[in-house]
């Protein structure tokens, strides 16, 4: 029996020509899925627009403050905001994570049964988050839930890799790249084509 992955690379190989040329040159895609989804989200909050290395060093300083565990939502909320900052973290972030903590408690987000849920329900749910955004919420579920029907539109290597593999004179739009799935019958298998799109590029992002 085929794998997931292995019906993706035969469907796109089929289905379009350009991505069919980088099946055969690139690695292929492993999205592993994993249930630590609030941990997730809290290291999605504390990475945004830094490296991997600001990122790490501030997420180890953030869990040193809770005896080197990953704090509760109660414990976030609980906490002195200017502790929080005190680790690196700016105010806007510290404002998104306790939201985060928040709605959490208050059950406005829920991970028991997020797996049955569609992807268009779980961003409408997670992007209700202080600085959770839609970008966020793809990398969540490519990456954390391992779906293979994502496309992250409007992600900025997506959008420079199809520019250029599909001959587009400006930047190619986030409607662009929904046209170019569509017309190459990507789906449902967005995430893998996204992979090779990245991986054109070297621009991975995990």
């Amino acid at each position: 029996m085929n794998c997931p992955v292995t019906d993706a690379l035969n469907h796109l190989s089929n289905a379009d020509p350009v991505l069919a040329q980088l099946i055969k040159t690139h690695p292929e895609p492993a999205f592993v899925a994993h249930t630590n989804y609030y941990e997730e989200l809290v290291s999605s909050i504390i990475s945004q627009q830094l490296s991997v290395k600001a990122a790490k060093a501030i997420q180890q300083r953030f869990m040193k403050l809770f005896d080197g565990t990953l704090p509760t939502p109660e414990q976030i909320v609980a906490a002195n905001s200017e502790e929080l900052r005190g680790v690196g973290l700016s105010r806007p972030k510290v404002s998104y994570i306790q939201d985060l903590a928040q709605k959490i408690m208050d059950s406005d987000v829920a991970f028991e049964g997020i797996e049955q849920l569609e992807n268009l329900t779980i961003i409408k749910e997670l992007t209700s988050v202080k600085g959770i955004g839609e970008w966020t919420v793809h990398m969540f579920l490519m990456f954390c839930m391992g779906r293979l029907d994502v496309l992250p539109h409007g992600d900025l290597g997506i959008r420079n890799g199809i520019t250029i593999l599909y001959g587009f004179e400006t930047t190619a739009t986030s409607e662009d790249v929904k046209q170019i799935a569509i017309k190459n019958n990507w789906h449902p298998y967005e995430s893998v084509a996204s992979h090779y799109v990245w991986e054109s590029l070297e621009n991975f992002p995990r």
